[in-house]
């Protein structure tokens, strides 16, 4: 047990995303075990501004690992942002008695750890968020989750769409991150993916393809479309007038965020959160816990916030040969 730290405080912060709460399981239980008291602060960091600041025991994570969301809530907070917001926070914690911060969240929860630290309140990161988009990480938490309810919902879509001949585009999560809609559109057998990171001509790569399909007797189409590479109802107008082919759009939206984790992420979420204990009791601080090779690894915060993450491209040939 680390002799300079004796309470441990967690929150939530950003997006929500399912197996958030598998991991404050394990970083309560974990930090209980070794010796630590814990308190969990609800709202992001806006529960410290506010003093939304709860004790945590064993019992306060009973039955939690299989429910999606997070217990200790999460919100945005503009006044964190300044200085001054920063400063009050971290005398928030020092008036709790708390003496490092454990933050689930994504690379915005982590710049706010950053600026903890700077103002005295050391801090260890877990990323949780289901766009996959941290870069120091492999992984993240709730990324698993999400796709496999994308599939689900896909799947379901299928069915209606195949009884009319139709065309479905579907827009599933990834402002900035196509990782969601890559993989689901593999998984799905979408004729055609379209994400953030690569442009793309509607003619040349959907309504030309549409077109080759056709002839070898293809009668319906899923289009699966990240958020941040086009809106799914332009692109079903669009497909629509040019083809003739009555097109939906779906938007799934935050259905994506909910739901009861998968295995992997109950798994890797309890894995990060007793490393990041783990950190704390070798006294080891402002690092970021992350996946490499399946492997549970760490970074200096600054390293890791200053990593950037490339998405595979190779998995978009693979989804242009086999959909034909």
């Amino acid at each position: 047990m680390s002799s300079e730290i004796k309470t441990i405080g967690v929150l939530t912060s950003g997006g929500d995303a399912p197996g958030m709460n598998a991991a404050i399981r394990a970083v309560v239980r974990a930090a209980l075990f070794k010796g630590y008291k814990v308190k969990g602060v609800r709202h992001g960091y806006n529960g410290l501004l506010t003093g939304d600041i709860v004790d945590m025991n064993l019992r306060s994570v009973s039955e939690i690992i299989h429910r999606g969301g997070t217990i200790l809530y999460t919100a945005r907070c503009l006044e964190f942002k300044t200085l001054e917001g920063q400063q009050k926070a971290a005398q928030a914690c020092r008036e709790a008695g708390i003496d490092t911060l454990v933050v689930i969240g994504g690379d915005g929860s982590f710049r706010g750890a950053k600026d903890m630290a700077a103002q005295g309140i050391p801090c260890i990161g877990i990323p949780g968020t289901i766009d996959n988009d941290i870069a120091c990480s492999d992984y993240t938490i709730g990324y698993d989750t999400a796709m496999n309810t994308a599939v689900e919902m896909i799947d379901k879509l299928r069915d209606t769409t195949q009884s009319h001949d139709r065309c479905s585009v579907v827009e599933v999560m990834g402002r900035n991150a196509g990782y969601i809609a890559l993989n689901t559109g593999i998984a799905v057998g979408a004729l055609v993916t379209l994400i953030p990171e690569v442009p793309f001509d509607l003619d040349r790569d959907v309504i030309s393809k549409m077109k080759e399909t056709q002839k070898t007797g293809k009668k319906h189409f899923i289009i699966v479309v990240a958020e941040g590479a086009g809106k799914a109802s332009d692109i079903a107008n669009e497909i629509q007038a040019r083809t003739g082919i009555d097109s939906r759009a779906t938007v799934l939206g935050h259905v994506q965020r909910g739901g009861s984790p998968t295995l992997r992420d109950r798994v890797t979420a309890s894995r990060m959160g007793y490393h990041a204990i783990e950190l704390i009791n070798k006294g080891i601080f402002n690092r970021v816990v992350a996946t490499r090779a399946e492997s549970i690894v760490d970074y200096d915060i600054s390293v890791a916030l200053s990593m950037y993450k490339t998405i595979d491209t190779a998995l978009l040939d693979i989804s242009h040969a086999i959909s034909i």
